[in-house]
């Protein structure tokens, strides 16, 4: 069986990021092929800032919420993701690694994000010609000081997808490219099914009715009361998922999944919740990350006009009844039109002749 190596940002506590993982490897690995997520750092890391790294880790994770939210992230990790055993720093994911693996694809997730310290053999993989770019992101609208090396290895990837049409923009506009595709997100490829195998409980959970709030940036306080106006008027619980005070901070990934499948209404700034909301055909609520650049909204931006979901975003006004009703029909046509150009790309990218 070929092998196939998935590199993507790896070590995050990040629901998006572990999901993602998960969907890229059960897709690929559902076309035959065995596969390894690269558990990779930066070669800059490799010593005095690593040890100082963990030990700032170690001092945060005193608090028992802490220790426990990260064991939820690492027993979903454990059962559900293969990875490598080695760990490789940049300046080790060489020839040797390319002989180890027949395919490597990069992504999904913001790869490409400078903000993370882009390294030509982690984020481009230099040395070998069979690999491919999947849904990668930029995380950014634009790129600035970019070298000549950066373009080139842009130019040495054949098969580019990007996640965003801010990706895809940035790409053609620095290499003049006009093959490059704007593909789902990996979490999209697989069913609301799929997924459902994965929820999991939380133990805090006591089955009352709830509005999931899931923002990564700042929520102002006008956008508070009015979540908690319609908590009031329709009798929910409002569980905030990244609230450090709250029993629910110390959820994994499959205990987000199962919020997200169970809650009344989701209202989010995050990409990958809303995404989940579709997939299990709950209504939510989009709002803008105004703590960030335009270029953090790029990737919702994209989701919803793709799937023409432009009426979930929040329009300044109270939460309505209307903001409850939702038939994703539609959504879920384009859906099926986008896993099938994703199987397309990978089967390509892949060299699986059919």
């Amino acid at each position: 069986m070929q092998k196939v190596g998935i590199v993507t940002l790896y070590g995050n506590s990040n629901f998006g990021n572990k999901l993602q993982n998960y969907a890229i490897q059960k897709k690929v690995s559902s076309l035959g092929f065995d596969v390894v997520t690269l558990r990779t750092y930066n070669s800059t890391a490799k010593y005095f800032p690593f040890i100082e790294n963990r030990f700032k880790y170690l001092l945060k994770n005193i608090f028992n919420k802490y220790l426990y939210r990260n064991k939820n992230f690492k027993r979903f990790e454990n059962k559900y993701l293969v990875n490598s055993k080695k760990i490789y720093f940049s300046n080790e994911i060489n020839d040797k690694c390319n002989n180890a693996f027949d395919y490597f694809i990069i992504g999904s997730d913001q790869v490409w994000n400078p903000v993370f310290g882009l390294k030509d053999n982690l984020t481009f993989l230099p040395f070998t010609n069979n690999k491919c770019a999947f849904s990668a992101s930029f995380g950014v609208n634009k790129l600035e000081d970019i070298s000549n090396s950066y373009i080139e290895n842009l130019n040495n990837i054949k098969y580019i997808s990007v996640r965003e049409d801010a990706g895809k923009s940035i790409i053609e506009r620095i290499t003049g490219r006009n093959d490059v595709q704007v593909l789902i997100d990996p979490t999209m490829l697989l069913t609301s099914e799929e997924w459902s195998m994965l929820a999991l409980r939380p133990h805090c959970y006591n089955n009352q009715k709830y509005i999931l709030n899931y923002f990564l940036g700042d929520i102002s306080d006008n956008v508070k009361n009015k979540i908690n106006d319609i908590a009031k008027k329709y009798d929910c619980d409002v569980i905030n998922i990244l609230d450090k005070n709250s029993q629910y901070y110390m959820c994994g990934p499959s205990e987000f999944l199962f919020l997200e499948k169970n809650a009344f209404l989701i209202c989010t700034d995050s990409f990958h919740s809303s995404v989940f909301a579709v997939l299990f055909n709950n209504p939510f609520i989009v709002f803008d990350r105004y703590d960030y650049s335009d270029s953090m909204n790029s990737r919702l931006d994209t989701l919803i006009s793709k799937l023409h979901l432009k009426n979930r975003r929040y329009n300044g006004k109270n939460i309505t009844k209307e903001n409850l009703e939702h038939d994703y029909t539609e959504a879920y046509q384009i859906l099926e039109e986008e896993r099938k150009k994703s199987d397309a790309f990978l089967k390509n990218a892949l060299d699986i002749k059919e």
